[in-house]
């Protein structure tokens, strides 16, 4: 059993020239041409391809420049966070230079026993006694229960 569709408009027109091509009949078109690039109706071939390219590239180009600005962000807070760690380095320089100041105003009293010396200390002879100078820090050594200490002392 046939079964009819009734087809109207562009769709119409389409299926009796492929009709009439494909049954070989010379009625009203003896050969079927396609133009490409021009469709026929909205769901044609070419016609999608066409759209979906355009919408392709509007859709990559405007990916591209969210891209770019995104990057562009990335290296203005990458720049931003490089300042304040220049910022922070210099910050603990002062405070250091700030301790030392501080340790080298507040010299130990006279009388004052350690057991090991702070680095940077020299050996010097002074009135035939042996004396390590620190920092204008003045330490004799001595023996205390078996170990060496170091007595701060005014040569």
């Amino acid at each position: 059993m046939k079964t009819k569709r009734v087809l109207s408009g562009k769709g119409a027109a389409l299926a009796l020239v492929i009709a009439v091509n494909v049954t070989g009949g010379a009625g009203l078109v003896r050969d079927a041409e396609a133009v490409v690039g021009v469709p026929v109706s909205p769901v044609s071939v070419a016609g999608v391809a066409r759209r979906t390219a355009v919408r392709t590239t509007v859709a990559v180009s405007a990916s591209s420049q969210q891209a770019a600005a995104a990057s562009q962000q990335q290296a203005q807070v990458a720049q931003q966070q490089a300042q304040v760690a220049q910022q922070q380095a210099q910050v603990a320089q002062q405070q250091a230079a700030t301790a030392q100041a501080q340790a080298a105003a507040a010299k130990l009293p006279v009388g004052t026993v350690v057991s090991a010396l702070p680095q940077g200390c020299t050996s010097t002879q002074i009135s035939g006694a042996s004396y390590f100078n620190c920092g204008g820090t003045y330490y004799k050594p001595s023996f205390q229960s078996n170990n060496v200490v170091y007595i701060v002392a005014q040569p």
